[in-house]
């Protein structure tokens, strides 16, 4: 027997970390680290110790004969991606070892090295994972902001709520909220509250893990007009925000809704929209996007591509679970014949491939959905005009067009960074200026995550991309070109406290999680999240005053 990783694999490496005979890949010192959609276990090495399965932080990893209905097909994906490596010799007896590289000590510091205090703004996956490194291999002291009062940022914020397993990697960043060498100040806004300068006074180093808020623009006529919406306010109203109004979203009278683009997020605001409503209650959903879909009549989600299906954006795990959705059939416009080209002669291996068993359809726009839950691909159709009610679309021929009527029309382009007060930005690329993680012209400051590097990559991308950031760190430290902070944590905490109004510390996020677990206790199920900041505020306090 072996094991396999399926769809929820976070791409974070703990597994890898802990097998015993090198065979799970790419492993973070391989060209393809980052560059593959998931990580694989090879069946012929596999010992079937199940250390990975202990180790993964999402429960990705089942052995292959105990796969779930839905799963079955990962032991095969698992074993393709070392057929596709090319050939290997049978092996003579037992497994087939995977060669070991050279030992690595990228956190080999000198023996006299001095406590540091490092700040780490944002609590996202970008700034936990070099909070933890910082915790696990130096003395440093880590004080953690967020402007919201509550942490977990995309964990909490832009995870699906039908992917649980996702989120249980907050979980693994949990651990360091109460380590004695962390200090927590959540509801505190770097730029308003306290300056960039201030926060680096304060401290012999800063991180920026704030991530990509802003969504990119298609530039098209219409896409400001009420029935159009950036993706990144829809996942973030149905993930209780408080940033969002639970009123943002009105889906009343909508039987179709147009979602531009192929990524990830694309597929999980159509999945959302489409899957039963009562299977959603079993998840933390915000309640009123709960209400809200119960009261829905969108019954078609059409999901709109530039570009063929061998160029979709998405994952091939979340274009595989897709097809699966209960009671949801999958469909492909057959408008283009460029389409079922690519799916007819793509590779098994090839993402365009998994679109064999949808339905091909020439659908007509018309038509009025009917009854029937339904999710269509329209591959090579770029849109074009945003109208009052439908949205406008290049036509299978050029110069021509085809409206598709829409009661709503989601934009799932991308996310893009926004400027940070007191730093250098980069319009081009949303992100800050950066060599390996330290900020230009700024000693002291560095930037991790989205960010950074721009937003790609999941959640366990972040990891290697705060190992380099956290390395520079440190080298930087090593040389003695951190700038010397000229006030102290005790000082810091006055001057936070004095601003910021009501601070959140980790006995204050501690008593919001009891607080939301208790309220999904009550209506049966799993978490009900609280919604708007006074509701979280009132939560942390507790038992307790939270100083002004």
């Amino acid at each position: 027997m072996t094991y396999a990783i399926t769809q929820t694999c976070c791409n974070d490496a703990t597994c890898i970390a802990v097998c015993p005979v090198n065979c799970i890949h790419p492993t973070p010192d391989e060209p393809d680290f980052g560059r593959t959609e998931m990580l694989y276990i090879d069946p012929r090495s596999c010992i079937d110790c199940g250390a990975c399965a202990d180790a993964c932080p999402v429960d990705a990893i089942f052995p292959a004969d105990a796969l779930a209905p839905g799963q079955q097909e990962y032991a095969a994906v698992n074993a393709a991606y070392y057929e596709q490596r090319g050939p290997r010799p049978e092996p003579v007896a037992g497994p087939t070892f995977h060669p070991w590289g050279q030992p690595s000590f990228p956190r080999s510091l000198p023996s006299d090295f001095a406590p540091i205090r490092v700040a780490v703004v944002g609590t996202g996956p970008a700034g936990m994972y070099a909070a933890e490194d910082l915790l696990l291999h130096t003395n440093a002291e880590v004080t953690l902001i967020d402007r919201l009062p509550v942490a977990g940022g995309l964990v909490r914020y832009g995870v699906a709520p039908d992917h649980p397993a996702t989120k249980r990697i907050g979980d693994t960043f949990a651990r360091f909220h109460t380590h004695p060498r962390v200090r927590m100040y959540l509801g505190v806004d770097v730029g308003t509250d306290v300056t960039a300068e201030e926060l680096a006074a304060h401290h012999d180093a800063v991180v920026y893990a704030v991530g990509a808020a802003a969504d990119r623009r298609l530039g098209v006529p219409g896409e400001d007009r009420p029935n159009s919406l950036s993706a990144t306010a829809f996942v973030a109203w149905y993930n209780a925000h408080p940033e969002v109004a639970p009123d943002a979203v009105d889906l009343s009278g909508t039987e179709r809704v147009v979602v531009v683009g192929t990524g990830n997020v694309a597929l999980d605001v159509a999945r959302i929209l489409v899957t039963d409503p009562e299977a959603l209650a079993a998840t933390d959903i915000a309640d009123h996007a709960l209400a809200a879909l119960r009261a829905s009549s969108v019954r078609e989600v059409v999901l709109l591509a530039r570009r063929g299906p061998e160029d979709a954006s998405c994952t091939a795990p979340e274009l595989l679970a897709l097809g699966k959705l209960p009671g949801v059939r999958l469909v492909v416009d057959a408008h283009d014949p460029r389409t079922w080209a690519a799916v007819d002669s793509a590779a098994p291996h090839e993402k365009a491939a998994l679109l064999r068993g949808a339905d091909r359809e020439h659908v007509d726009w018309s038509a009025p959905p009917g009854p029937e839950r339904r999710i269509v691909f329209r591959f090579h159709s770029a849109p074009e005009e945003i109208l009052d009610g439908a949205v406008r679309v290049t036509g299978p021929e050029p110069g021509t067009s085809t409206e598709i009527p829409a009661g709503r029309v989601l934009r799932a382009v991308g996310y893009r960074g926004m400027p940070v007060a007191g730093l250098p930005f980069d319009e081009a690329t949303g992100t800050v200026p950066h060599e390996n993680g330290r900020v230009a012209g700024r000693p002291g400051t560095y930037v991790v995550g989205w960010i950074k590097r721009g937003p790609s990559g999941g959640i366990g991308a972040n990891r290697t991309c705060a190992a380099e950031t956290v390395g520079t760190l440190l080298a930087d430290a090593v040389d003695g070109t951190l700038p010397p902070p000229a006030g102290s944590a005790r000082a810091f905490d006055r001057l936070a406290r004095g601003r910021a109004g009501t601070v959140v510390d980790a006995r204050g996020l501690a008593a919001i999680e009891r607080a939301e677990l208790a309220r999904g206790g009550a209506a049966g199920r799993p978490r009900v999240k609280l919604g708007t900041v006074p509701e979280l505020v009132a939560a942390a306090r507790g038992r307790r005053r939270l100083t002004r």
